[in-house]
């Protein structure tokens, strides 16, 4: 998507009333531009601490089933939260300046 400035507009990782996606027209320096770095990271340090709490439940045969369906269901919006970023931190990725490999690759 491209913005009033010609740029790539940037998904962030919050969204809007209804539900919708917030996108950003911007260079990547602004106030908004760094709260949205810093919430992905808070997102991603998010999703490894799942990992980890799952890697200990896992195994652990005294884990009840509603443990696991929680675990299941944080999992679930902490795959969404990366999903998004992963979706955001692609379109902004410099499209390659050719269109055909060259041969031999």
């Amino acid at each position: 998507m491209i913005g009033d400035r010609g740029g790539v507009l940037r998904l962030l990782p919050w969204s809007g009333p209804e539900g919708k996606p917030c996108y950003l027209d911007t260079d990547g320096t602004g106030y908004v531009s760094r709260l949205a770095d810093d919430i992905e990271a808070v997102q991603l340090s998010m999703c490894q601490e799942l990992l980890d709490h799952a890697t200990d439940m896992i195994p652990d045969r005294q884990v009840t089933s509603a443990q696991l369906r929680f675990l299941a269901a944080r999992m679930a919006e902490a795959l969404r939260d990366v999903q998004r970023i992963a979706e955001s931190r692609g379109a902004r990725l410099p499209v390659p300046a050719y269109d055909e490999p060259a041969s031999g690759d």
